[in-house]
């Protein structure tokens, strides 16, 4: 590359790389973007042929998207190929990393629930003692939050629920509820459960990505490269100051090695490839925290029940459909004693029709079966908050090389007692609200899936006010390097029930704002 010196080098594309371009460029600072993959091309991805026409009868290469659930061979271009880029676990301990390295990064796939911590979250040590609080709360975020919001169209309800803030919604409208649904909301009063809707967001042209709401403002200013297909090695420091000072990357068509300069570095490649960058760069962990307290939270969860009068195709109009939310409802008031800590939400949908597993049977009788059951269906899941633990941890495994020759992750992560009773209680807590509405109980599993699947990992670089027990501060600087910085979910002390993306947002503003003033000030 050309010498140029930038002022921000930004790795990764995303929802948080592009909230850090959108704010730097528009102060007047020149950043560099670099992104691991390609910009997406429907021309070259899409596959129009039958599944009997595909090598593999459209279910993808064995061993290229092991751990991606929603990979088959129609969109294996979208995802990381594993091959590529290995990463390990414990057999008996497994681990589902799913990545995306086109330019926008996850941010093309996201689906668009937008939430945002409470208090509850933020000030975990106060309020059940399970994990650490941060060091900001929500009244630091909400100015953040709010523009987010605004950008993101966000369509929500308000309900003045503590644990479940309110935020700036565009003006929504919902359309009654079915009979189905008026039966689990009533239930849910009864019990003091709260019921809402969904909070999403509406973004522009059906699209809430990084790549049409954040990057093109930034690239408009004149002050934003962008080069794809820039696999970063390391972070370099100034042998002198000890602060950070460029990249080397590798282009991964050629694997020709470069390297550019930059008075900041700003880290936003996702939560495990910026601690994967950091742990093969050797820097920021003084504390020997980095890696530590990954978490995401348990999905998999499941009940499914039968609406009698639904059944054979005879619903009548008005009794299926639609959908309720209901946040978190446990664990909120300290009287309450469980045996669990935290909690979870439950999403239940109305409609649905049953899936050949929910049986004990084949060929004819399972038709009969699934042709009975069509359209009657209630189904709940949830997302329930784990536990950071320092245990459950990331580090690099030397054995193990990407195609680049860049050192890969070991991820170690177990689940503990409370993710399981947390489970428990949310699959027998749905089984008593659909038993009670008179409604046939066909499938319940209180197993969830391995961790990673629900693609909301956070944590290995959290911030914190004690450089000894943390790797950033609460603006998402560095203790130990003040001009690098982690805008993605690195950061996170605790996850939460919500989706992180909104929460994500704000910190990825809010760091780049204060970058701005400190750059300003001559402070980094």
């Amino acid at each position: 590359m050309a010498k140029k010196e930038y002022d921000v080098l930004i790795v990764g594309s995303g929802h948080s790389g592009g909230m850090a371009a959108n704010i730097l460029t528009k102060q007047g600072l020149s950043c560099l973007m670099l992104n691991a993959g390609p910009e997406a091309d429907y021309t070259r991805d899409r596959v129009n042929k039958a599944a009997h026409e595909l090598p593999f009868r459209g279910f993808g290469k064995p061993g290229r998207l092991e751990h991606v659930y929603q990979a088959n061979e129609y969109n294996a271009n979208q995802w990381v190929d594993e091959k590529e880029n290995p990463y390990t676990h414990d057999p008996a301990k497994p681990y589902n990393w799913v990545r995306v390295r086109l330019l926008g990064g996850r941010s093309l796939f996201w689906a668009r629930q937008s939430f945002r911590l409470s208090d509850f979250e933020f000030k975990a040590a106060e309020i059940d003692g399970g994990g650490d609080s941060w060091p900001i709360s929500l009244a630091d975020l909400d100015p953040f939050y709010s523009r987010v919001e605004g950008i993101f169209r966000v369509s929500g309800r308000k309900e003045g629920w503590p644990q479940f803030p309110d935020g700036n919604f565009i003006e929504s409208t919902y359309p009654p509820d079915s009979k189905t649904i008026q039966t689990v909301t009533d239930l849910c009063k009864q019990r003091k459960f709260g019921v809402s809707k969904m909070r999403s967001s509406a973004g522009q042209n059906g699209l809430a990505s990084s790549i049409n709401l954040l990057l093109p403002d930034a690239v408009a200013t004149g002050r934003l490269d962008v080069v794809a297909n820039a696999i970063v090695r390391e972070i370099t420091l100034d042998k002198d100051t000890g602060k950070a000072s460029g990249a080397h990357f590798v282009d991964r068509h050629s694997k020709r090695e470069m390297h550019v300069k930059a008075k900041v570095v700003v880290l936003a490649a996702g939560c495990l490839e910026t601690t994967r960058l950091m742990l093969n760069s050797g820097i920021a962990n003084s504390s020997g925290m980095l890696g530590h307290y990954l978490h995401d939270q348990i999905y998999g969860v499941s009940v499914v029940a039968s609406v009698p009068e639904a059944r054979d195709g005879k619903a009548p109009q008005g009794l299926m459909g639609g959908s309720a939310f209901l946040p978190r409802f446990r664990n909120l008031n300290k009287g309450e004693k469980r045996n669990f800590i935290k909690g979870y939400c439950a999403i239940i949908g109305s409609g649905g029709s049953a899936q050949p597993n929910h049986f004990a049977a084949y060929g004819e009788e399972l038709q009969q079966k699934l042709d009975h059951y069509a359209g009657s269906c209630v189904s709940g899941s949830i997302y329930g908050e784990r536990v950071p633990r320092f245990e459950n941890h990331v580090r690099i495994n030397r054995n193990v090389v990407d195609a680049w020759g860049i050192p890969a992750l070991h991820i170690d992560v177990k689940d503990s007692d409370n993710e399981l009773n947390m489970a428990k209680d949310s699959a027998d807590t749905m089984e008593e609200l659909f038993r009670t509405a008179g409604w046939e109980i066909i499938s319940k599993t209180d197993k969830f899936y391995p961790p990673g699947y629900s693609i909301h990992e956070v944590g290995t670089a959290r911030m914190g006010d004690n450089p000894k027990t943390s790797v950033l501060n609460k603006w998402c600087q560095s203790h130990d390097i003040k001009n690098l910085v982690v805008v993605d979910g690195a950061s996170f002390v605790t996850c939460g029930w919500q989706n992180p993306t909104m929460t994500i947002l704000a910190l990825s503003m809010r760091a780049s704002e204060h970058l701005v003033s400190e750059m300003k000030n001559g402070a980094v």
